[in-house]
């Protein structure tokens, strides 16, 4: 393994070599890493033999929609070859915190990642929102950015977190609740501003330099923000385990767990639960229970994905949905028209592919379709800024959303199940993470998966999300 300060080295040789951009001078990193650990001990303890399976979601605006984003995702593929890495970018562009908070629950919770690089503009309440709603329902780790600088921005602004105050916002940002947010929720905090003022300084630069606009990133800029992510993205032993370690508890079968009598029985207290299963297809099938029921008998274990119209874009014209019954598995569509000239209210009905028509309504009005499967307040219309956002103006007279329930569980494994990952070559073995529920109501629960003793379950993780208090 390389050496965590040598990685520090090759960052400046980097920048020096790339497009003739100009050297930067890193400050001491060697600390930083630790609340992101468990996911960089997984990925660095990858072999050709153990292919650790590593979920990375980028998420944010259209800062994190651009192309520094694939720049640190190649960076991880090139550095950790063995690790199975999953990474998806699901930003969406001109979602401040205030927007983008109400899409959470469809994009963070049901992808579970295992590490999440977040960045957002916004209302500082409602950023912290989005951090405790991660807190609570997932065991990701954060790397938390703030903001680099824009074309207005001085390069000289008082960083004194006391002097930080709402008025003046930047500042208050960035040296005030943003780094007070990371200590709360115990984020890895990516102090990219000062690092970006200082290469400004360094290379007597303005901050239009690294921009193509008042605010998104050129070229340079993109390069710049990689590296200084990636810097963050480090395996260091000497920083000891992240508090993730503690949320996340692997048993392994046959040292923490034993069959006994054609299952694998434990009790856990925890939210969510997987396995790690083999590539070998012996001694399937597999049948998993959850306190003695099928996991797709919770109506907690199912989710509603973006509710997006068309035309349109990937902004959700609607969020968040609600549900007061339990939800299938379906594709719902809706029928939408415009009510007014000003495309402020709106008319629709509703259909589910199982349920079928599901009611009519009004935008204004709160709507409990008769099924109880989708409940919408009026809040949540937010049709005219989503279409605006993908360049549909002004909003047609007519158009439809759709939007699916998807599953977080599973109830067990078939041969069918259990697919190798055509990303990787052929390797002598390559393990696979499955999901029995993610989404259980907290407390204590028992786990049963029925079998033979030769089926090809190595382990069982048990996730228990970090409590937080609410507001």
């Amino acid at each position: 393994m390389r050496h965590p300060l040598c990685y520090f080295a090759l960052l400046v040789s980097n920048l020096c070599a790339a497009e003739n951009f100009p050297p930067m001078r890193l400050p001491d990193l060697s600390h930083k890493g630790a609340n992101i650990q468990r996911t960089m001990r997984l990925l660095a303890e990858s072999t050709p033999e153990h292919r650790n399976s590593v979920r990375i979601l980028f998420y944010g605006q259209s800062i994190t929609a651009q192309n520094w984003t694939k720049l640190v995702a190649a960076d991880l593929r090139a550095r950790f070859p063995h690790a199975d890495l999953v990474i998806e970018n699901r930003a969406l562009g001109g979602f401040a915190s205030q927007n983008l908070v109400n899409c959470v629950e469809s994009d963070v919770v049901s992808f579970q990642p295992d590490l999440l690089i977040f960045h957002v503009f916004g209302a500082h309440d409602k950023y912290e929102d989005i951090l405790r709603i991660v807190r609570q329902r997932t065991t990701a780790e954060i790397l938390q950015q703030n903001d680099h600088l824009s074309a207005k921005d001085d390069i000289d602004e008082d960083t004194d977190p006391a002097k930080a105050t709402p008025k003046l916002w930047s500042g208050f940002m960035n040296f005030n609740w943003l780094p007070k947010l990371s200590a709360k929720y115990g984020t890895e905090f990516c102090d990219q501003r000062s690092i970006w003022k200082q290469y400004l300084r360094d290379n007597g630069l303005t901050p239009q330099a690294l921009l193509k606009d008042g605010v998104h990133l050129n070229e340079r800029g993109d390069f710049l923000m990689a590296e200084i992510v990636k810097a963050h993205l480090r395996f260091d032993p000497k920083l000891g385990p992240s508090p993730a370690e503690g949320w996340v508890k692997t048993l392994q079968v046959g040292k923490d767990v034993a069959w006994k009598d054609g299952k694998l029985r434990i009790e856990f207290d925890g939210t969510g639960v997987e396995v790690s299963v083999g590539d070998s297809r012996d001694s399937l099938p597999l049948k998993f229970l959850v306190d003695g029921k099928k996991p797709s008998e919770f109506p907690e274990l199912y989710a509603f994905t973006r509710a997006v119209p068309k035309p349109g874009g990937a902004w959700p014209a609607i969020a968040p949905l609600h549900a007061e019954k339990s939800l299938l598995l379906e594709h719902w569509s809706m029928q939408v028209h415009r009510a007014d000239a000003e495309g402020k209210r709106f008319t629709f009905s509703l259909c589910g592919s199982k349920t079928g028509p599901d009611g009519e309504g009004s935008s204004d009005q709160r709507f409990v379709s008769p099924s109880g499967r989708v409940v919408i307040e009026p809040a949540n219309w937010n049709v005219a800024y989503a279409l605006s956002l993908a360049q549909v103006k002004p909003v047609p007279e007519q158009f439809t959303v759709n939007w699916s329930s998807v599953p977080r569980f599973t109830d067990g494994l078939t041969f069918a199940t259990i697919q190798p990952n055509d990303q990787l070559p052929a390797q002598p073995e390559h393990d696979s993470i499955v999901t029995i529920a993610n989404g259980l109501p907290p407390g204590k629960h028992t786990l049963e998966i029925i079998g033979a003793a030769t089926a090809p379950i190595k382990a069982i993780l048990v996730h228990t999300p970090l409590p937080t208090s609410q507001p």
